[in-house]
């Protein structure tokens, strides 16, 4: 996520934060809440869809990969390109793209069809979460910043909670095509909030392409985007499959209960590692990744025994309740100087991420099974580990040169 550079808010009055202003973050939150379910929609939905489109499990992981292409494209692109455009039109222009985007996967009979719906939400995930908490700041008065921020990702939080759940249960009662529809419908309601409620957002300046060049130069940005890279490989290439994994042992209500407790551990998990990140920010991003392997690993190693399943995917939801905060925490340290473009950068990490994991998982799964994507996504998780300890051993002799450095500052005379 990034935050606007572009000027000082407009909307915000001095004095305290106006009902009508809280309106405006809630309608954002909903938008969040709208775009993260449509993202993961297909995850509890993919057998279903695959059967109705008449392909292959695997094939339909391209629900997953077609929008995490587009949003890489676009989350450091769109604000290039929009320049000094209204940042409320842009909201607006996203919303819109993503309503129509439903009803078309609702209304597909074929798997192409299904995919051009998929690449327009992909499109506008890149673009809002590029604008979204770079909004909160200039929604409300200065001072509560940080709680319009918590608001906006708190409809993150609660899609994974309830939305991607939702969506399986409706499907359960109706169709996979009503998901989309109740979806679609819940996009119109933030469509409209956001026109009556969010002020004029007007922009000074944009990114540069300059900006995103000199980071990835620098040696530790890189190597911090390879970790998040490989770590969220190693969760959505398994993730994306895991309905074809638990339909073996599990039927599709219990599936919702299953995906549901996923969401609401990794709530809890979010908002208590919120507290300790800051402090201890690399001893959490090594153990979150070190339980996500622990939790992949007893997936397979423990197949068929349902309690051991169960504490998998509860433990796999603490793991990655907490590793978007970790890693959104870690990019922000490292693009201080240029935190703009680092959060650009970090949302197109992830869905390359999001779609090489669901493409490459894909093909695992249809030509070797489940089981070996799962092989795969350990594999990603253990090389996110080696990488993290390669970061750690870089920042060693800075550290060591500042504290020579502090001692001799202590050490030189006064010259008073």
């Amino acid at each position: 996520m990034m935050n606007d550079r572009s000027s000082v808010s407009t909307s915000a009055q001095p004095g305290e934060t106006t009902l009508r202003q809280w309106l405006s973050v809630f309608a954002v939150a909903i938008s969040a809440f709208a775009f993260v379910t449509a993202e993961f929609l297909p995850v509890g939905l993919l057998t279903e869809i695959a059967h109705d489109l008449g392909v292959t499990p695997g094939t339909a992981g391209l629900m997953v990969t077609t929008p995490g292409v587009m949003a890489a494209i676009f989350a450091p692109g769109l604000m290039v390109f929009a320049g000094r455009m209204d940042r409320r039109t842009v909201f607006l222009l996203l919303t819109a793209v993503l309503l129509v985007s439903n009803f078309v996967s609702a209304w597909s009979t074929n798997l192409p069809t299904m995919l051009i719906g998929r690449a327009m939400l992909g499109a506008a995930l890149g673009g809002f979460w590029t604008l979204a908490t770079a909004a909160a700041g200039r929604l409300v008065h200065g001072s509560d910043a940080p709680r319009a921020t918590a608001v906006i990702l708190t409809g993150v939080t609660l899609a994974t909670v309830i939305g991607v759940p939702l969506g399986t249960f409706i499907a359960g009662l109706a169709s996979w095509r009503m998901s989309f529809i109740v979806t679609g419908g819940l996009v119109a309601f933030a469509l409209v909030l956001q026109a009556l409620l969010v002020p004029a957002l007007p922009s000074a300046t944009a990114l540069r392409v300059a900006d995103f060049v000199a980071l990835m130069r620098r040696p530790h940005m890189r190597l911090s985007m390879l970790m998040v890279a490989l770590v969220f490989g190693a969760h959505f290439s398994t993730y994306t499959f895991i309905a074809p994994l638990l339909q073996e042992d599990f039927s599709m209500s219990t599936i919702t209960l299953l995906l549901l407790g996923f969401g609401v551990i990794g709530f809890f998990s979010n908002a208590l590692m919120s507290m300790v990140v800051s402090k201890r920010l690399k001893t959490s991003v090594a153990a979150m990744t070190a339980l996500l392997l622990c939790a992949l690993a007893s997936m397979i190693l423990l197949d068929h025994m349902r309690i051991a399943e169960t504490a998998a995917m509860l433990m796999w939801g603490v793991a990655f309740g907490a590793i978007p905060l970790c890693f959104s925490v870690w990019i922000q340290r490292s693009t201080d100087d240029r935190p703009e473009a680092g959060s650009a950068l970090f949302v197109s990490v992830i869905q390359v991420a999001i779609a090489v994991g669901s493409s490459v998982g894909g093909t695992i799964v249809d030509r070797a099974g489940v089981r070996a994507d799962f092989v795969l996504g350990i594999g990603l998780a253990v090389l996110g580990l080696v990488t993290l300890q390669r970061l750690a051993a870089m920042e060693r002799p800075a550290r060591a040169q500042a504290k020579v450095a502090d001692l001799e500052c202590e050490c030189s005379p006064s010259l008073d």
